[in-house]
């Protein structure tokens, strides 16, 4: 991984310290970090809102823009649509330099603005991930379930290779005898199941 984004991680952990503010989702040579930052930033009539951003830094940033995931239960799938374009719109005037937190303080300081144009109107569909979901940015989330499993060791090298091979993150939870699948990745390499 380059210097400056290594650098910039290790900032970034330093700055979102606090327990559940900052997680790494995956790092790979290939396919450059995710990770995530839950923070709050002022929304209407002074009242925090918390944010869940996702940040995809790939191999060459910071000479192209991060993917950008925006979550929250407290905003529409259009406003955290319209937030995500905002921050992108922000990240192209940063190219070439390490951007995150520039763009964390950024949302902080603008999402009540944001929110008040008429675009961004309040509506009832909440904007949160959930099981087989689309984001708009071509990140899909799959959760499987599987009834069994033979032999543990080769199955789990058997799904870490699939993941590798179709460039998804996810985990692999065992849970007494329920055994679960979370993938995220982009659309064209998961498929949904027919019913």
């Amino acid at each position: 991984m380059a210097g400056p984004v290594q650098e910039e991680l290790s900032v970034l952990a330093a700055i979102f310290c606090r327990p559940h503010e900052w997680e790494v989702l995956s790092r790979s040579e290939t396919d450059g970090t995710v990770f995530r930052i839950h923070t709050k930033a002022e929304g209407f009539m002074d009242a925090d809102i918390p944010l869940e951003l996702v940040f995809h830094l790939p191999v060459n940033y910071p000479s192209c823009l991060p993917g950008i995931s925006i979550n929250s239960e407290q905003l529409t799938r259009a406003q955290c649509v319209t937030v995500k374009e905002k921050l992108l719109e922000q990240a192209e005037s940063l190219l070439s330099e390490p951007m995150v937190h520039e763009l964390v303080l950024w949302i902080q300081q603008n999402l009540r603005h944001i929110l008040s144009q008429p675009e961004t109107g309040s509506g009832s569909e909440k904007c949160t991930f959930s099981t087989s979901t689309t984001m708009d940015d071509g990140l899909w989330i799959t959760l499987l379930h599987l009834d069994h499993m033979r032999a543990k060791t080769k199955y789990v090298k058997t799904v870490e290779k699939w993941a590798s091979d179709l460039r998804l993150t996810g985990r692999l939870m065992f849970m007494g005898k329920i055994i679960l699948i979370l993938l995220q990745g982009d659309r064209n390499n998961l498929k949904v199941p027919k019913s």
